[in-house]
């Protein structure tokens, strides 16, 4: 069983990134000091290196260096079981202990006052030893992740309730073969013996899981009961860990809660937040707003020429107002009027407050057109930011009609409304834009919601320039 060779395999991994480590180091110093050729090729970029240690003479520093970087391994998590583990998420990791340890590196030659280490051998280290670990992370992935496809390395599991989250689980497992894991079968009071979900059996009642535990040697259990059969959760734990298995609880209600929920101790009863909402917290909502009011001074000022411009064009189109105003619903729900350049003609307020703009719709103009394609239409809303109604970075806003139907209709679409709305965000950087699907794009804000860091924002904005602002649902 797994559990029994886990702890092997972790200490053989660990031996293995020493190694690594090691083995990176040895090869920067034959690149850097050893091989004529590309000593030569680096003498144009780097400068020339009076006197420098023989490879020998760093090994003192190899003894402390090498388990640094092994500690800092294990306190990023990267000896933690690969099966279901993100490979983004593993190399995000790797570069952060590695980029930690490079600063101790540092800070301990200068402590230690140690002559003779070239700052130009230090980070070829760095940038050696990043690229040789993720490549032996990967070939390590790829074995166990073959391995388990032949039915090698298998994690021995049961599932304890029938319920969608146990068909989730299962649905998971089955569409993912190289987490390796093996399903015996369900233990349910509700199901009959000829019950089958994927191949996978009901093979008793919750009543037998004590024998069944004493006379098989499993890795896990998951427990999956329905919300009406919680009563039971008590006793099959307590059966659970009297056999020693390692056991999981998968909640019948987790389409309701996060993928990383937070946790409050409120003086030893633990609470879980339904929704982590990073911008509720007022540093955080302090940055982002600061971001918004340079960025958006930055842009009126860069894009004021386009402005002047357009607003002249839109002038001469037709009949009308240059800035076209329609309320939309923002933060905490509340209504604000959100400006674009005017690319219809002027209309009656109780058809414009109604009525979806549709493909070759003969309301819009030949500038409007243009505008609408390339996004311009939106550079108003730069004031809508320096206000405070917006932020660069957000889900986009709605009308309060189409807010009062949907989210009627759609779970969770009023989550959208605890930040500010964006001129663009994750959902329109991954091209759902205009006539798009409203369920994916709520899928969308809500990850980005819940998921917020400085340098999310600063992706989406990346994206949304080098992707560009042509709009191909725009109409």
């Amino acid at each position: 069983m797994i559990k029994e060779n886990q702890k092997y395999l972790n200490r053989l991994h660990v031996v293995i990134d020493g190694i690594v480590v090691y083995c990176s180091f040895c090869l920067t110093y034959y690149i850097r000091f050893d091989n004529r050729f590309t000593t030569y090729l680096l003498s144009f970029f780097l400068p020339q290196v009076p006197y420098y240690r023989k490879l020998w003479q760093y090994q003192p520093m190899l003894i402390v260096l090498v388990p640094v970087y092994l500690i800092l391994y294990a306190r990023f998590g990267l000896y933690k079981p690969k099966r279901y583990q993100n490979g983004t998420a593993e190399a995000k990791n790797i570069i952060q202990a590695n980029t930690c340890a490079i600063l101790f590196f540092f800070i301990y030659i200068f402590f230690m006052k140690i002559e003779h280490v070239p700052r130009s051998l230090i980070l070829m280290f760095y940038v050696i030893s990043m690229i040789t670990t993720l490549i032996e992370r990967f070939a390590i992935r790829k074995v166990l992740q073959s391995a388990r496809r032949r039915g090698n390395n298998l994690k021995h599991v049961i599932i304890i309730g029938f319920s969608t989250a146990a068909e989730a689980y299962i649905d998971r497992i089955k569409a993912n073969p190289q987490w390796g894991y093996m399903i015996h079968g369900i233990f349910d009071d509700n199901l009959n013996k000829n019950f089958q979900y994927k191949n996978i059996s009901c093979i008793g009642k919750i009543k037998d899981l004590e024998k069944y535990l004493e006379k098989t040697n499993l890795d896990e259990v998951a427990i999956t009961l329905s919300l009406k059969e919680y009563n039971k959760l008590e006793s099959i734990v307590n059966t659970c860990e009297k056999s020693g298995v390692h056991t999981k609880f998968i909640p019948d209600y987790y389409k309701f809660i996060p993928t990383n929920p937070v946790t409050e101790d409120l003086n030893g009863l633990p609470v879980i937040n339904i929704r982590n909402v990073p911008l509720t917290n007022t540093v955080n909502r302090i940055i982002k707003r600061f971001i918004d009011i340079i960025g958006s001074l930055v842009c009126i000022v860069l894009f004021s020429p386009v402005m002047i411009v357009v607003a002249i064009l839109v002038k001469r189109s037709s009949p009308g107002p240059i800035i076209f105003c329609q309320e939309r619903v923002g933060l905490h729900n509340k209504p604000f009027k959100m400006y674009k350049f005017r690319s219809m003609g002027v209309q009656p307020a109780s058809k414009e407050k109604t009525a979806w703009t549709t493909h070759n719709d003969p309301r819009v103009t030949p500038v409007g057109r243009v505008i609408r394609k390339t996004s311009i239409d939106e550079l108003p809303q730069l004031f809508n930011v320096l206000r405070g109604d917006m932020s660069l970075i957000g889900p986009r806003p709605e009308r309060p009609l189409f807010v009062e139907k949907f989210k009627e209709e759609i779970p969770r679409y009023m989550i959208k409304h605890q930040v500010r709305p964006g001129m663009t965000g994750w959902a329109q950087a991954n091209g759902l834009r205009g006539d798009t699907s409203i369920e994916k794009r709520i899928e969308y804000d809500i990850f980005y919601i819940e998921n917020w860091t400085l340098t999310f924002d600063i992706k989406i904005l990346f994206l949304t320039v080098f992707k560009g602002f042509i709009n191909k649902n725009a109409y």
